[in-house]
């Protein structure tokens, strides 16, 4: 008996030296963090907003905390390629994942997802942008409740313009059709460009796209903004009223750019990360050159990026089951 207990006595004790030093080497780790340059993994191509606001975002970072954040890009379906990498990486805090609002729309469409979310925990959000509705510059339609008038007295005969089947755009035009109660047909095209081409010729009357892709169509005149998908106005076009102040009940649908870890990245890197993108997102320059791409910069806690990404689910999971788009 006294065997067993001396026995269980010294397991214990070294189990607590055992935690004791794993806590003193993640410290350390936290202490000199970083010490070399970090990763951001981009489920996205060059060139795009979410590639030129992350680069932004990764420069500002470096002049932070004195290593070279650095961009990959790894461009998937869904994401899952750079999910994979982060996951599959040292929980150090040297490979980091840009998740945006695209997987929270995804993760409903499968009846598996192919990534482990929990294997992730999040940092901070980046950075909001809503969808815009457009029309036709030259259209009848002055604002939202010229389109839904119209949408109600020829049912079926209006046509939406969106990119991306499946993709929070075309789930946006979505939910906005349930919503609204309007019957009209929505139409996915490959490109934003091609939308406008076909607001154009007429062959659509609406596009629903996020602001930078829209931007150009805006500032020649082509575009009419008319209305905002988010809860409130974006600052980037502060006058376009939102769909909700249209009499669009219960109606707002917005994206987001988060910043994200493997799980088990000792949490003094973590509370480094958070404290550095409040810092920066806060920076007058920052803003502003986010703002330029349609993007309201704004860091969180973690506990509220987590919170975010399930309410978006849930709402995403909500359209896709009322619209009838089939699990992959």
């Amino acid at each position: 008996m006294l065997h067993s207990v001396t026995t269980r006595r010294a397991f214990l004790a070294s189990a607590a030296a055992l935690s004791a030093t794993t806590l003193a080497r993640s410290a350390r780790a936290a202490d000199t963090y970083p010490s070399r340059p970090v990763r951001i993994v981009l489920p996205l191509g060059p060139g795009g907003v979410g590639d030129i606001s992350a680069r932004i975002v990764a420069d500002k970072l470096a002049d932070k905390l004195g290593q070279r954040f650095f961009i990959e890009n790894q461009p998937s379906p869904d994401g899952i390629v750079a999910g994979h990498t982060v996951i599959n990486a040292e929980p150090d805090g040297y490979t980091l994942l840009l998740l945006t609002g695209g997987f929270a729309s995804s993760i409903p469409q499968y009846k598996k997802f192919p990534l482990d979310m929990n294997a992730l925990v999040p940092i901070s959000s980046i950075g909001y942008f809503d969808c815009l509705m457009v029309v036709n510059a030259k259209s009848d339609f002055q604002n939202l409740t010229d389109f839904l008038n119209a949408a109600k007295a020829k049912p079926g005969e209006l046509n939406v313009g969106t990119i991306s089947a499946g993709g929070v755009q075309n789930l946006t035009a979505n939910y906005f059709k349930q919503a609204s109660g309007a019957n009209f047909v929505i139409v996915p095209f490959r490109t934003t460009p091609d939308t406008v081409v076909a607001l154009m010729r007429g062959d659509v009357q609406m596009v629903i796209d996020f602001y930078a892709a829209l931007k150009p169509g805006l500032d020649s005149g082509q575009l009419r903004a008319i209305a905002w998908t988010g809860p409130k106005p974006s600052p980037a076009l502060p006058n376009v009223p939102t769909a909700i102040e249209q009499g669009v009940k219960d109606f707002h649908a917005a994206s987001w750019n988060s910043l994200y870890a493997r799980a088990g990245t000792p949490q003094p890197i973590i509370d480094t990360l958070n404290k550095a993108l409040h810092d920066v997102l806060a920076d007058p320059e920052v803003k502003q050159k986010l703002l330029t791409l349609g993007i309201d910069s704004r860091a969180s806690t973690p506990a509220e990026m987590s919170q975010q990404l399930q309410n978006d689910e849930q709402q995403w999971a909500a359209v896709i089951e009322h619209a009838g788009i089939e699990k992959k």
